[in-house]
């Protein structure tokens, strides 16, 4: 009775019964054990003593005391063999529910996979019919709407077409304003570079003006130097003559009463003064040269310098 209402019960309500079972089943069996083990003893002190009434007291009370702890030893011997047998069925009745709760449980994980794997397979099978329905349909709609979608995708194409039209136009609007700018910017660096050379010319050209103009003006001055020369040298001629005459008349008297001497320079002295003369003054043309050609080989190196910036 106990292990079949154990059988039906939850797993920690059939452990509690089972127990409750097991130590009510071992109280039973002590009971009983000890019930029977009494009536053999009073049965078999009842035939001793009715045997060896006739022996004496001492004889009788030790066969009596041997009877009595024989009879303990054995029956706590058959009360040990009986425990160790209950707890051994004991604990076959707990492996067994062990093992069937192991079974139960794997049944159940078993189930459980199983049914997973059904409706893993169910929801494949329904994605996959749900896949060919759609793709179905979407064939259908799309031979239905055939004319229509290719109507709609060549206005796509159409406007597609005129925006890069449209961009490829302003793009080139672009390129050109771009070019149209790099060009005036081009022509403004020209035009800026021609006027800096202009400018260069006309500082050259006035520096040349100007060293032209001054060597003019040192000509003139060695021109006038060389007149206020002569005029010098023919001054002091004439005056030396007339100083010359004056000595004469000196000589000659007021009334020409002497002869006339004629007191006039050495030929050579007379050679001496026009030559230091000419010496000098070739010296000053020797020096107008000169001057004249460094102004002209300081222009040339100008004007090659000026060309080398121009370049």
């Amino acid at each position: 009775m106990g292990r079949s209402r154990s059988r039906t019960k939850s797993p920690s309500r059939r452990r509690h019964k089972s127990k409750h079972s097991r130590k009510r089943s071992k109280s039973r069996e002590k009971h009983s054990n000890n019930k029977y083990s009494d009536k053999p003893k009073e049965r078999s002190s009842k035939s001793r003593k009715r045997s060896h009434s006739a022996s004496s007291s001492t004889g009788s009370d030790a066969s009596d005391d041997v009877h009595i702890v024989s009879h303990k030893k054995r029956s706590y011997r058959d009360r040990e063999r009986k425990m160790d047998e209950v707890e051994r069925l004991a604990e076959m009745e707990r492996q067994r529910k062990k093992k069937e709760l192991m079974n139960k449980t794997l049944i159940t994980n078993a189930v459980g996979r199983q049914r997973e794997v059904e409706q893993k397979m169910v929801e494949e099978e329904a994605a996959k019919r749900i896949e060919e329905l759609v793709q179905k349909r979407v064939e259908e709609e799309l031979e239905k709407r055939k004319e229509e979608i290719e109507a709609e995708v060549q206005r796509r194409v159409e406007e597609a077409k005129r925006a890069m039209e449209r961009q490829m136009m302003e793009e080139m609007e672009w390129r050109q304003a771009k070019l149209r700018e790099e060009e005036k910017r081009r022509e403004e660096e020209e035009r800026k570079k021609r006027e800096e050379l202009e400018r260069i010319m006309e500082e050259n050209n006035r520096k040349i003006e100007e060293a032209q103009k001054k060597l003019a003006e040192e000509r003139l001055a060695m021109v006038e130097e060389q007149r206020l020369m002569e005029e010098e040298r023919q001054r002091m001629r004439k005056e030396h003559e007339k100083r010359v005459k004056e000595e004469q008349k000196k000589i000659l008297g007021k009334n020409n009463s002497r002869p006339k001497l004629s007191f006039t320079l050495k030929p050579s002295m007379q050679q001496q003064m026009p030559k230091a003369c000419v010496n000098l003054f070739t010296v000053i043309v020797e020096i107008c040269e000169a001057l004249k050609c460094h102004l002209i080989m300081t222009l040339i190196g100008m004007s090659k310098s000026n060309d080398r910036f121009h370049a």
